[in-house]
């Protein structure tokens, strides 16, 4: 186990490095001169070249890199123009409401993703799979920001029973939350599915029922385990969709996460921010991959990982 967690860390090192050049590459191609958008169009030539310098974009590329690359592995992005402070540290105060929604719409997708699933999976072809087909079906097809819209649209401005946007209550969590897992709930209720309705057709699961056990207890006990393992795949690899759903939730609600904070960090520039937080959620990302891998020997001992005894 030692030696594949060793390989799986030295791979993501290699991602992470991958992810930081082309975090440097990105910020080095787009469009326009850094230097005089921060500073307006007003500024002078001496200021637009002492804030070049400033920047050291003034200095040969291949120097800009190794330079940056040391720095990265510092954990150092310098500092954020529009708050005067290391652009780590903003998004390290940022990180914890993002955390809290991501968690929040997890746990609602695959609780509820479970619930449809096994529903559906356990009477293949019936009516509540057929809905619960359909429905997932629908749940993808709609655009998240859409979604967001229309829930604030119902709960928040017809209704009147949930803050529409910004934070600090249980209920500002609510529908953020929601929109985030709902296409995360359709695709854990069909995978689910699928794997329930192959397992129900086991030997093992025909020799439960010939024990007298419910088919509860047969659904439950026995093959919802083995139905696991595919969730668990998708769940830790669906983390970066995750991520990604976030920035566009965290905008539609004014949520106060690195979502918004990033978007905001792009439109004026501040590369020191974007640097950071994209390469932190880079890192967020490689360590879902790897408690995901290290799972599945877990849910089922005939799984044996690449290197392990």
């Amino acid at each position: 186990m030692i030696k594949v967690i060793a390989k799986r860390l030295l791979v993501g090192v290699l991602v992470m490095w991958g992810a930081a050049s082309l975090i440097f590459l990105i910020v080095r191609v787009a469009p326009g001169d850094p230097a005089t958008i921060l500073l307006g169009p007003d500024a002078s030539r001496e200021q637009v070249a002492e804030l070049t310098a400033r920047l050291g974009f003034d200095r040969p590329v291949l120097g800009q890199y190794f330079g940056y690359l040391a720095d990265v592995a510092q954990l150092r992005f310098g500092d954020s123009y529009r708050f005067g402070r290391p652009a780590m540290s903003e998004v390290l105060e940022r990180l914890p409401a993002t955390a809290d929604l991501m968690l929040a719409s997890t746990l609602i997708a695959v609780t509820l993703g479970l619930v449809l699933g096994m529903l559906a999976g356990g009477r293949p072809g019936g009516v509540v799979d057929r809905v619960v087909t359909a429905g997932t079906i629908a749940l993808q097809s709609f655009p998240t920001f859409w979604v967001g819209i229309m829930l604030i649209l119902v709960f928040a401005l017809a209704l009147r029973l949930l803050p529409s946007a910004g934070a600090g209550t249980p209920g500002h969590l609510i529908l953020p939350a929601i929109t985030l897992a709902l296409p995360f709930t359709a695709i854990v209720a069909r995978l689910t599915r699928t794997s329930v309705a192959e397992t129900m057709r086991e030997a093992y699961i025909q020799t439960a029922r010939s024990k007298g056990l419910t088919e509860q207890q047969v659904l439950v006990g026995h093959a919802l385990r083995n139905s696991l393992i595919p969730v668990v795949t998708v769940v830790g690899l669906h983390m970066g969709g995750l991520m990604g759903g976030a920035v566009v939730v965290e905008n539609v609600f004014a949520w106060p996460g690195l979502g918004t904070l990033v978007v905001d960090a792009v439109s004026n520039r501040d590369y020191a921010v974007v640097q950071a937080a994209t390469f932190l959620i880079a890192g967020i990302v490689m360590l879902f991959n790897l408690v995901a891998d290290l799972l599945y020997s877990q849910l089922d001992p005939r799984i044996k990982l690449d290197g392990a005894a």
